[in-house]
């Protein structure tokens, strides 16, 4: 479908992206500015169960569609059962616009079964098509749009395909009143001041992605000694573990609220922080999100397509080519399964945190 045949407006709009809160928070970006562009289109968001009430209520999707990773990976019959209820639900939606931002399999699967008038989808996907797959799509975007490499720029490229001038570029998410309300309440529980701690991320969806947390200890003892700054633990709940060998291991009282905090009340948090220190993963895509300034620490991944964006980043990487330090764990290329963190040493992280705070500021700030 070319350009000149799209539709001028949509009444309903379907964003597939079926992965994590960080590409949820670059995806975001996007969504701005289909709003902007279709003020009056209904936003629909097909995605992993678990992040409903982080979409709608902070305005990113007007409803939901969800699906169980555990059941698409399942038995056949499970996975025809979660594909034909959410082809089911979505059909009734009566969706005019799909975009698949997702560049799955899956995805693709879904796109041609939903059947909307104009489908927007990656030539050339991400993973070459093999000879018995095909791509749904009628509009093709970019692997890259408007001339970036940034994965955000990956996001946004859907916006090129349907002619959309990009008026948004970087995501930007407020937090609730409600939820900044309960983040002061806990820092007022455990006597810490706005805009006065580290907000520290120790975890990641893969080992091989998380800096150890005896390297986390040290520089946490350093990054205080040198700022004054309190340090507060965030993550989800499978991370415990992680949090519970930095706070044995550190010399600085921390404060761990590692598993005790939504998501929505976690992106408050990050607001109220006076830096973000962590592995690259959702929370560090958050945390810039608010504005709250990032180091964030890479292994194979590109920091040039994943670094933080939306607020003063630091990215720090491991020397590369790496000398594979866990050939047993490594699934090279794979950013994502591969350890290169592990040889990133203390002090480039401890100097990256020390120059981000001198851009922004160095002492432990009084609340206002």
């Amino acid at each position: 479908m070319s350009k000149a045949l799209l539709p001028a407006s949509y009444r309903s709009i379907l964003v597939i992206q079926t992965k994590f809160i960080g590409d949820i928070v670059l995806v975001s970006t996007l969504v701005r500015n289909l709003r902007l562009q279709y003020p009056d289109a209904r936003i629909v968001f097909l995605c992993e169960a678990g992040f409903e009430s982080f979409l709608t209520a902070h305005g990113i999707a007007d409803e939901v569609v969800t699906f169980k990773r555990a059941r698409m990976r399942g038995t056949p019959i499970e996975r025809i059962t979660e594909l034909y209820r959410m082809v089911r639900r979505l059909r009734r939606l009566k969706i005019d616009l799909t975009i698949d931002v997702a560049d799955t399999k899956t995805s693709r699967i879904l796109v041609g079964l939903v059947k909307t008038p104009t489908r927007v989808g990656y030539n050339p996907p991400e993973r070459g098509l093999r000879w018995y797959m095909r791509q749904p799509a009628n509009v093709f975007a970019k692997p890259f749009g408007f001339g970036g490499r940034h994965y955000l720029s990956r996001y946004l490229s859907p916006l090129e395909a349907l002619g959309i001038e990009p008026r948004v570029t970087e995501p930007s998410i407020e937090p609730l009143p409600l939820e900044t309300a309960r983040a002061l309440a806990l820092l007022g529980k455990n006597r810490i001041r706005r805009k006065a701690f580290i907000a520290v991320h120790a975890g990641a969806s893969f080992r091989g992605r998380q800096w150890q947390p005896e390297r986390f200890a040290l520089a946490i003892d350093a990054i205080a000694r040198k700022t004054g700054l309190d340090v507060v633990l965030v993550g989800g709940p499978d991370e415990r573990e992680t949090a519970q060998r930095i706070v044995a291991e550190t010399e600085t009282n921390v404060v761990d609220l590692v598993g005790a905090l939504s998501l929505e009340t976690l992106l408050a948090l990050l607001k109220q922080a006076r830096m973000f220190l962590g592995n690259e993963s959702g929370p560090m895509h958050m945390a810039a999100s608010t504005g709250t300034p990032v180091v964030g620490l890479f292994g194979l991944t590109r920091p040039a397509q994943w670094s933080a964006v939306g607020a003063p980043a630091i990215s720090v990487q491991a020397p590369m080519p790496c000398a594979c330090v866990a050939p047993e764990l490594c699934r090279s290329p794979d950013p994502s399964k591969s350890c290169c963190v592990w040889r990133l040493e203390v002090e480039p992280v401890v100097s990256a945190a020390m120059e981000i705070l001198s851009r922004t500021g160095t002492r432990a700030e009084k609340a206002v």
